[in-house]
């Protein structure tokens, strides 16, 4: 069986700069209020004429010509998202695909919020692990900003637009990607969701209707309790201990989350990666923006021990487990 590697990273963030001093002219909030609560400073904001696939196409990108990959080579590009270009169809990574040049490779969206690159990420190893593709490109992309109700302070402090790829090929040499642990718990879609424009409701009732709701503290008692969990359910599947773990690269929702977790886990929190601070809640790009910052900064070497983590709408929740 091949084993898969992740072989190279791409990230791009809109060079708008949105601070919570800012907002806090449009709406009652502050800088200081924000931070303790979430540990955000600021978020980027995508421009007018800046769509999704836009910001994918760059992370895209910058990968693969780190890799020195032909796009030719390519033979899947897997985009999480939630935000789509458009409703439905066509699917985001086809535009993505093209505007690439991969013109080998299938094309898929894959929908799991915030969880949503975990459950790509093994999409791509599973593909790999069982010959049917060499190479696959897997982006998170988010403009968060243009489903948000700006005048909602418990919403619109959270999220911000990025985008973040990897691309995994057979390795190299020895390597280690197990299969990941993918989960859900539909009783809980209420949680976080936006009300209209599918089927359920396709027509919006008021344009807040469009935007993102949420139960923060339902979610905020969901995430504290899965990502402890998940990380000690993968790591006892595989034989290893906290202990073997280099790094802990978790969703960059709440830092209040991380470090409850931590604590439960008995690790420093200098084990978890966080760059919340200067992007905000990116959703399904949290975690391959991470993982691009620390490749591309010198933080991450080849051999260490990675467990990432989602959790998000659904409620879903996952975790991969690799070799970098």
């Amino acid at each position: 069986m091949i084993v898969p590697r992740i072989l190279s990273t791409g990230l791009y963030v809109p060079p708008t700069v949105l601070t919570n001093d800012e907002l806090a002219t449009r709406i009652d909030t502050s800088d200081e209020w924000i931070f303790s609560h979430t540990g955000i400073h600021a978020r980027r904001i995508a421009s007018d004429d800046q769509a999704t696939s836009d910001l994918a196409v760059a992370a895209g990108r910058q990968a693969l010509e780190r890799a020195g990959l032909d796009p030719l080579a390519l033979d899947l590009v897997l985009l999480a998202t939630s935000t789509p270009d458009y409703l439905g169809f066509p699917s985001t990574a086809s535009i993505v695909q093209n505007s690439l040049g991969a013109v080998n490779a299938g094309a898929m969206d894959l929908t799991a919020a915030c969880t949503g690159f975990v459950y790509a990420l093994e999409t791509a190893r599973a593909f790999i692990a069982a010959g049917t593709s060499r190479y696959v490109l897997v982006i998170g992309a988010e403009v968060f900003s243009r489903i948000l109700d700006w005048n909602d302070r418990n919403t619109c402090i959270l999220f911000g637009d990025g985008a973040g790829a990897v691309l995994v090929g057979p390795a190299d040499g020895p390597a280690f990607f197990a299969p990941s642990l993918l989960r859900s718990d539909g009783s809980g879609a209420a949680s976080l969701l936006r009300p209209a424009g599918g089927t359920r409701q396709p027509v919006a009732q008021s344009p807040s209707d469009l935007a993102v709701r949420m139960d923060g503290r339902k979610v905020y008692s969901f995430a504290i309790t899965v990502v402890k969990d998940i990380i000690l359910e993968i790591l006892e599947k595989n034989d290893l201990t906290l202990d073997q773990v280099d790094w802990v690269v978790p969703h960059q929702a709440n830092v209040r989350i991380v470090a409850s977790a931590a604590q439960r886990l008995g690790l420093p929190l200098e084990k978890f990666y966080l760059n919340m601070e200067r992007y905000a809640n990116t959703s399904g790009a949290t975690i391959p923006l991470a993982l691009s910052e620390m490749d591309q900064s010198g933080l991450l070497k080849r051999g260490q021990v990675v467990v990432t983590v989602g959790f998000g709408a659904g409620l879903t929740w996952g975790a991969n487990l690799f070799r970098w």
